[in-house]
């Protein structure tokens, strides 16, 4: 496993956490020398000089304290390392939904939520063993053995070599063996990732499955990907325990040499018996960290091979946010004007705009109609600040929309998707979401204006009934209307419906455009929809066909062009 600079580079403000743990490695080792040699100093007083125990306490209470300190210290590196794992990973999750947040649905909608989610949850966590075993592990494989040195060498200069020359060797096959185990846990957090997309995908499609008769196929692709993640597994274990092996083997040899060649030159009278048992209880002490070491290696792997995935949504590119003071905007409404606009998805490979220029008058309704794939969904993203153009501008009240603070510009905009995203939490707390400040009797309001509230107040805990996750105890049509009253609760100058009763039937249809229609008076609206009833009431229809404006103007105008909207009247019935 290489270093990795740029984990390195995340630690930023616990830096200072990382330099008490470095602190406490220096004295771990000190206490590690000074328990070796008042140890090797008490037992060659009580062998070979007969000294008693009171001329012996010194020494006894010494090896208490270094003792009773090494276990302290340690503690207080355990402790600081872990502080350090969890501030870095609280701040990784917040810097990664900032960063979603900002790449918008345009990002996420090509993504499979299962494996975002993995990747904040278990990826994240995974980063702890990098942080709070491999990172304090690799300090302390370095002081430790270094500290012994300062120490081993004044005392015998041979011993020292001996040490300097093997201690390498467990870094060297660590490095040989850890290789194949680190590309083997990286492709086990593959498969991972795509088990925790695909069994996500399975559970929110669940009900649709069942419908349909296909949940029990599902049976066999899931056990398939169970394997292959145990298959990944248990071929990392494998090599995680060989190299653990072929690791105590080195250290073991490298004591064992330590250890004949000081017993040799005891049996001869070449070293003092007190310095070779000095010597002999440092030589596990000094490859005890290199050993650990190991193990962190490993355990550290798999936060790497998440922080590949990590990196890549975060070097992810969002749209550009102007320097400049954001301009101040009158709340009257805006005058929108889209000027040459082109956009092209997948890094200009495939182009979604061509040269749109159009106009959305201050409280006006204009729609947008035309295929699927025409571009409509991809202006609102531009207008919503998703994505930025490629080419030409898009001017608020004459001021470049990429100069505008995103967060001030959304506050201007109540957005209807036509799929809205409800939580599992109560009716109340959706509704509020459009406006986390309102009361109870603003909530009410607003369901009143989206025809909602008798059907909340029929149900036993009314505005505190629980909806379930993306509203899976509601219609589609009443999750519709929760996105009506979020609309209507946050009172935003500009509108923008994206297809909002699409899949509807015409009785739902009816209530939605009635609360539709109350919504979108005196408010500058942007509105996609393929239904007649829906857009024949605009001030201005645009009418996209492959990326650009094909045609314009009022549900009158047009069909007397008989062009493409009447082509579309005619084939589609009351779909446009």
């Amino acid at each position: 496993m290489q270093f990795d600079r740029r984990l390195f580079r995340m630690l930023g403000a616990a830096r200072p956490a990382l330099l008490m743990i470095i602190i406490f490695g220096l004295l771990i080792a000190i206490c590690i020398v000074g328990q070796a040699a008042a140890l090797s100093k008490t037992i060659s007083g009580v062998f070979l000089k007969d000294q008693t125990l009171v001329s012996l306490l010194p020494s006894l209470v010494l090896f208490a304290v270094f003792s009773i300190l090494l276990s302290l210290l340690r503690w207080l590196e355990n402790s600081s390392a872990n502080k350090l794992a969890t501030h870095i990973k609280l701040k990784l999750r917040r810097d990664i939904a900032a960063h979603l947040s900002k790449l918008g649905p345009s990002y996420l909608k090509n993504e499979r939520s299962g494996e975002i989610s993995n990747t904040l949850v278990n990826g994240v966590d995974s980063l702890d063993a990098y942080y709070s075993q491999f990172l304090p592990q690799l300090l302390l494989s370095v002081l430790v053995p270094v500290v012994i040195l300062v120490f081993v060498f004044p005392a015998d200069w041979l011993s020292g070599i001996i040490f300097l020359l093997t201690a390498p060797l467990i870094p060297v096959f660590m490095k040989l063996i850890g290789a194949l185990a680190e590309h083997l846990n990286r492709k086990q957090w593959k498969t991972l990732s795509r088990m925790s997309a695909h069994f996500l995908d399975v559970l929110q499609g669940l009900t649709t499955l069942k419908l349909f008769g296909r949940s029990k196929n599902q049976i066999k692709t899931i056990s398939q990907i169970s394997n292959d993640f145990r298959t990944s597994t248990m071929k990392v274990l494998k090599v995680a325990f060989l190299s653990a092996l072929v690791l105590e083997l080195v250290a073991t040899i490298s004591i064992a040499v330590i250890a004949v060649e000081i017993g040799l030159r005891l049996l001869y009278g070449a070293i003092e018996f007190e310095k070779a048992l000095f010597i002999l209880v440092l030589a596990p002490e000094f490859y005890a960290p290199i050993r650990q070491l190991g193990a962190g290696y490993h355990a550290g792997m798999e936060g790497v091979a998440a922080a590949q995935r990590i990196f890549e949504i975060l070097d992810r590119p969002a749209p550009a946010v102007s320097s400049e003071e954001s301009p101040a905007l009158s709340g009257a409404g805006a005058s929108i004007r889209f000027i040459d606009v082109s956009y092209a998805y997948q890094d200009g490979e495939r182009p979604a705009l061509r040269d749109i220029s159009m106009e959305l008058q201050p409280g006006t309704t204009t729609a947008l109609v035309g295929p699927s794939g025409a571009g409509k969904t991809t202006i609102s993203y531009l207008l919503l600040r998703f994505l930025n153009p490629d080419k030409g501008r898009i001017l608020v009240q004459g001021h470049d929309l990429t100069a505008i603070d995103p967060d001030i510009w959304r506050a201007q905009i109540a957005w209807v998707p036509q799929n809205p995203y409800l939580f599992h939490r109560s009716i109340a707390e959706n509704i509020c979401l459009a406006n986390p400040a309102a009361d109870d009797r603003q909530i009410a309001e607003a369901a009143r204006q989206a025809n909602l509230h008798e059907f909340i107040t029929s149900l036993p805990e009314g505005y505190e009934t629980v909806i379930g996750e993306r509203g899976s105890r509601l219609s589609g049509g009443q999750a519709q209307r929760i996105a009506l009253a979020r609309a209507f609760l946050k009172d935003a100058p500009i509108l923008i419906l994206d297809e909002p009763t699409a899949n509807m039937d015409p009785q739902i249809e009816a209530q939605l455009i009635a609360s539709m229609n109350l919504l979108m008076e005196k408010r500058t609206v942007l509105l996609i929809a393929h239904r007649l009833n829906t857009v024949r009431r605009a001030d201005r229809i645009i009418v996209l066909s492959g990326g650009r404006i094909a045609e314009s103007g009022n549900h009158q105008e047009l069909l007397k062009k008989n062009g493409l909207y009447a082509e579309f009247l005619g084939v589609a019935g009351t779909a446009v």
